[in-house]
């Protein structure tokens, strides 16, 4: 076996014959390293002087990755790659700016960012995952990190009936995960690690949300940004609102966040009314309009009015019209007619307004 004979031979070919013939870390050596291995095992073979021997096994490797024949490049390739694991299971976090001098502690929340998502927020201490790494011995090392999504068939977050039907693989550097959702859903999360096994160690339980109904998220008309713009309504249907059941860490989160607690909206204003209230001057200003949003579908060759005006359809058929709503009765007619169809289609949509101004009151100076 010579190196001229190897040369022509591929890597796999190569590898192949390196663990045939017991060469040390033959699975991370490129063609030139496999070549030069199976070349000295080769001579390795033949009767030497017994110094010649001796000297070749001093310089032999003891174990993988050390030794003086170890290559530096690879030494430095495997633990660029074990620190690069190491971070990626990793999910300790710092603590959030706002949390001041407060004792660290483990929390994940989840919210309810509209039909079809839901938003994931974590903190973890180092010490749980040391926790977790003494918990799970020898499987930590094949463990991976994971979030899974338990459905709850009751307001009870720890019923019986709860199910686990999904999980995500996450990794460290992160604290914020969103997670798309289908079909309404009432659940919460678990973070913590997955062994090969089938064992779960939880690192943290989130509190419980329900998703709502496709058509009342498409009247919210959702658009992502800052939560901050839209704080009263995604803390509403993360369960902020529902009373001396609203999970604390929730309601913590927000207010840390917002820089201002977390209460119903009646509640922040609300007003002290007197046993009959008497009508006062006010110079609070106060307008309020309305508009309906008209959406379906048919077929994306038909041609369709609405109130005689034509509507423009998208390539599927569906189409979306914004109606003015004036403070009366309107009847609203739908048309939709096709080239083949040998007919038309008419749906009458009746809606009314009917917006009363109030008489203003008064209230305590000390009320907000």
């Amino acid at each position: 076996m010579t190196s001229a004979s190897l040369k022509d031979k591929r890597v796999r070919d190569l590898a192949r014959l390196a663990k045939q013939h017991g060469v040390s870390g033959w699975h991370a050596m490129r063609k030139d390293q496999l070549i030069k291995a199976l070349v000295r095992k080769a001579k390795g073979a033949l009767p030497r002087p017994a110094g010649d021997q001796e000297s070749r096994q001093a310089s032999a490797p003891t174990a993988f990755g050390t030794g003086p024949s170890c290559d530096p490049r690879v030494a430095a390739r495997i633990a660029e790659a074990r620190d690069r694991l190491s971070r990626v299971k990793d999910l300790a976090t710092r603590p959030e700016q706002a949390r001041g001098s407060r004792r660290d502690r483990d929390r994940i929340v989840l919210m309810v960012r509209g039909p079809h998502w839901l938003h994931a927020f974590w903190e973890v201490t180092p010490r749980s995952i040391d926790r977790a790494r003494a918990a799970l011995g020898q499987e930590w090392h094949t463990a991976r990190p994971v979030l899974r999504i338990v459905q709850l068939d009751s307001d009870l977050q720890n019923s019986a009936a709860e199910k686990v039907i999904r999980e995500i693989g996450v990794h460290g550097g992160v604290k914020n995960w969103f997670i798309d959702v289908r079909d309404p859903l009432r659940c919460r999360v678990e973070l913590g690690y997955r062994a090969t096994g089938g064992r779960f160690h939880v690192l943290g339980r989130s509190n419980a949300v329900s998703t709502p109904v496709t058509a009342q998220g498409d009247t919210l008309d959702v658009h992502w940004g800052e939560i901050a713009g839209d704080c009263d309504r995604i803390y509403a249907m993360s369960g902020g609102f529902s009373g001396d059941t609203a999970p604390a860490d929730l309601q913590e989160l927000f207010a840390e966040r917002m820089r201002r607690p977390m209460s119903p909206p009646e509640a922040r204003h609300a007003v002290v009314e007197a046993e009959e209230p008497e009508a006062v001057a006010c110079d609070c200003e106060l307008q309020v309009d309305a508009e309906m949003v008209v959406y379906g579908a048919t077929r994306p060759d038909a041609y369709v009015t609405l109130h005689g005006e034509p509507v423009k359809l998208a390539a599927d058929g569906t189409f979306r019209v914004r109606v003015e709503m004036p403070n009366r009765r309107q009847v609203i007619p739908i048309v939709a007619s096709a080239p083949d169809a040998g007919g038309r289609r008419t749906v009458v949509l009746a809606v009314e307004r009917n917006t009363k101004t109030m008489e203003p009151y008064g209230r305590d100076s000390g009320e907000y």
